[in-house]
C-alpha cells in the first residue's frame, strides 16, 4: 500500500462526512417515509452507482449464481436489518445519539471477531478499549434528558442495528475472494428484492404525499451514503489499505454530533460528549493493537 497523501486524507474525511451525514438525513426522511421504505429507498437508489460502475469496469454480478444465498443472507443482515431498525429507531432518539450508538461497530466486531476467527483474539490493549467503548455507551444510556423509557427500546434497536453489520461483515468472510463491487452490487439486489414485498404490503409509500426535505434525504441516503459511500471506501482500501480505511470510525460519530447540531440543532449534553469521547478512545486502543500486529 501506498504512503497516504494529502488526497488520500481528504477522500477519508469525504467518507466520513458522507457517512456521519446519513443519520440526520435519515432523521429527516422519517418525517415523511416508514422504516421499511427508507430501508427500501436506499437500497433501490444504492445499488445504482454499484451496479453502474459494474458495468462500466466489465465487473461481473454473480447475485444469482451458485453463491446467491450467501449474497441473499448478508444482503437482509448486513442490509435490510440494519436500514430498518436504524430508520425505526432514529423516528424517536437525536440522530446524533444514533451516529454515537453506530459508532460501537469496531469495537463489536473486535469482540466477535474472537470468538469466531482464530487470528483476532482479545489481548490486554482490546480489552482495554473495548471496555472503555461500551462504558461511554452504558453511560449514554444513563442520559435521561435524551433516553427515558419512552425511546429506550428505540435506541437498543440502533445498537442491535450496529451489531447487524458486524455479523454481516463476518458472513461476507465467506466469499472474500469475489471483487468487493461485485458483492456489493450482489447484495444490493438481494437486499431490494427482499424488501420489495414488505415495503408493498406493509407501508405502500406510492399513497404517500412526502415532504419534499424527506425525498431528498432518502435520494441522498441511497446514492451518496450507501452507493457512492461505498465505491469510495473501495478507493480506499485500494490505495490505502485496512488500516488506513479504517480511521473513519473516530470521525463518523464526531461529524455525526457536529452535523445533527448544524441541520437539527439537536441537544448535545454532558454525557453525549463524555460517551463520545469514551468510544473514540475505545476504538483509538482497539485499532492500535491491530496496527501492532501489522508492524
Amino acid at each position: 500500500m501506498r504512503q497516504p497523501k494529502l488526497l488520500d486524507y481528504l477522500l477519508l474525511t469525504l467518507l466520513a462526512l458522507i457517512w456521519a451525514s446519513a443519520f440526520f438525513n435519515i432523521k429527516i426522511a422519517t418525517y415523511s417515509y416508514g422504516p421499511v421504505t427508507i430501508a427500501f429507498l436506499r437500497v433501490f437508489f444504492g445499488a445504482i452507482p454499484v451496479l453502474l460502475l459494474c458495468y462500466f469496469k466489465n465487473i461481473k454480478i454473480e447475485a444469482f449464481s451458485k453463491d446467491w444465498h450467501w449474497f441473499a443472507m448478508i444482503g437482509f443482515i448486513n442490509l435490510v436489518a440494519p436500514f430498518f431498525l436504524i430508520a425505526y429507531g432514529v423516528k424517536s432518539v437525536q440522530s446524533n445519539l444514533a451516529a454515537i450508538l453506530m459508532s460501537t461497530t469496531p469495537l463489536s466486531s473486535t469482540v466477535l471477531a474472537h470468538f469466531y476467527t482464530k487470528n483476532e483474539k482479545f489481548n490486554f490493549v482490546k480489552t482495554i478499549g473495548i471496555l472503555i467503548g461500551f462504558s461511554g455507551i452504558v453511560f449514554l444510556f444513563s442520559d435521561n434528558l435524551l433516553i427515558d423509557e419512552n425511546n429506550f427500546t428505540s435506541a437498543l434497536l440502533i445498537l442491535l442495528g450496529s451489531t447487524c453489520y458486524v455479523i454481516g461483515g463476518v458472513l461476507t468472510l465467506k466469499i472474500s475472494k469475489k471483487k468487493n463491487e461485485n458483492v456489493t452490487g450482489s447484495i444490493l439486489i438481494w437486499a431490494t428484492i427482499i424488501l420489495i414485498p414488505f415495503v408493498s404490503f406493509i407501508e405502500q409509500p406510492w399513497e404517500l404525499t412526502p415532504r419534499l426535505d424527506s425525498t431528498i434525504s432518502v435520494i441522498y441516503l441511497g446514492l451518496f451514503s450507501t452507493g457512492i459511500a461505498w465505491l469510495l471506501r473501495f478507493r480506499i482500501l485500494v490505495n490505502n489499505g485496512l488500516i488506513f480505511q479504517s480511521q473513519v470510525s473516530y470521525l463518523i460519530p464526531i461529524f455525526g454530533t457536529i452535523l445533527s447540531y448544524i441541520f437539527l440543532k439537536e441537544l448535545i449534553t454532558f454525557r453525549v460528549l463524555v460517551s463520545l469521547i469514551a468510544v473514540c478512545i475505545g476504538i483509538y486502543f482497539v485499532r492500535k493493537a491491530d496496527f501492532k500486529k501489522t508492524i
